[in-house]
């Protein structure tokens, strides 16, 4: 594709949507939650691949089970496929699905890849350029006319530079809004901006701000240690003092919205205000797979 090529359009029924990884669900209880999140009014459901479940089955299994609800990868590690996969994959589910998925490309992290995957991580730039270079590639063989909507996980300017380039814009991850206005500001009106925003809400099932805020650190334990997240705070203002395992108070209560529905709510409204398309909630309980329908129910009511 080409810097100037038209975006294609995805039709999100609204301008929030939910982030939310199933690894440790039964496909058939995760597509239940699926169905519950459409059922609340939320857009869309975006969900990582670390190990758990492969990504283009699974936005399949969304899609199938949903009625208008989008699908995004959010990301789909170019590492667990090559790119011929990678885009005859998204062509059929697109072919499928118009409109209702979104293919969501990242290069993911040096531990993951070489020790999770025993694959080399170098050079993510390059490699990520030459991977969408080769996705461009594929003859429209089967799905002639049919191209997936194609985001990528991209949180330093090079990595936003190329997700205007060589896809139809970005998916921040784990970033203020004032960081989802930089990336709109990079890559003008004609991109999609897709910002994730975590919230740890009080008042549900008696969560107290005490349990808000150690779920937040416990949601930044991993990604604290990893260096894109670590170069990406830093960037956004950030010091070596806030990058203790699990982040500084201050890291914690900026980059996760803590409080009750309302508090939260407006946490993804302001990425919406700096320019953000559409806004991703990661709802935090004790456990990366707990279940995010009571605090989503209880958000909800504040969005919609």
């Amino acid at each position: 594709m080409t810097s100037t090529e038209a975006r294609p359009a995805i039709d999100f029924p609204s301008t929030v949507g939910v982030w939310w990884t199933s690894d440790a669900w039964t496909i058939g209880a995760a597509c239940e939650v699926a169905r519950d999140i459409e059922r609340m009014g939320f857009g869309s459901l975006w969900y990582g691949e670390a190990y758990g479940k492969e990504t283009l089955t699974q936005a399949g299994a969304f899609l199938n089970a949903t009625e208008g609800l989008v699908v995004g990868t959010g990301i789909a590690n170019i590492h667990a496929r090559d790119p011929i996969a990678a885009e005859s994959g998204a062509r059929t589910l697109t072919a499928l699905h118009p409109g209702r998925f979104v293919l969501g490309l990242g290069i993911s992290h040096g531990p993951l890849v070489e020790r999770g995957r025993g694959g080399t991580y170098t050079k993510p730039l390059a490699t990520t350029r030459d991977y969408l270079q080769r996705m461009d590639a594929v003859p429209e063989q089967v799905e002639p006319g049919v191209r997936p909507v194609r985001l990528l996980a991209a949180l330093g300017p090079k990595m936003i530079e190329l997700s205007g380039t060589g896809a139809d814009g970005a998916h921040p991850y784990l970033v203020l809004p004032a960081q989802t206005q930089v990336t709109r500001d990079a890559l003008g009106p004609g991109k999609w901006v897709v910002s994730e925003q975590a919230v740890a809400v009080t008042g549900v099932n008696g969560a107290t701000e005490e349990d808000a805020l150690r779920r937040a650190h416990a949601h930044l334990e991993i990604y604290s240690g990893l260096p894109n997240y670590r170069n990406s705070w830093l960037r956004q203002g950030f010091d070596e003092s806030d990058l203790v395992r699990g982040g500084s108070e201050r890291l914690a209560r900026a980059v996760v919205g803590i409080g009750d529905p309302k508090t939260a709510a407006d946490s993804l409204r302001a990425h919406l205000d700096a320019g953000a398309d559409h806004v991703l909630v990661q709802a935090l309980g004790d456990s990366p797979f707990d279940d995010p329908r009571p605090a989503l129910e209880a958000l909800a009511g504040e969005l919609f």
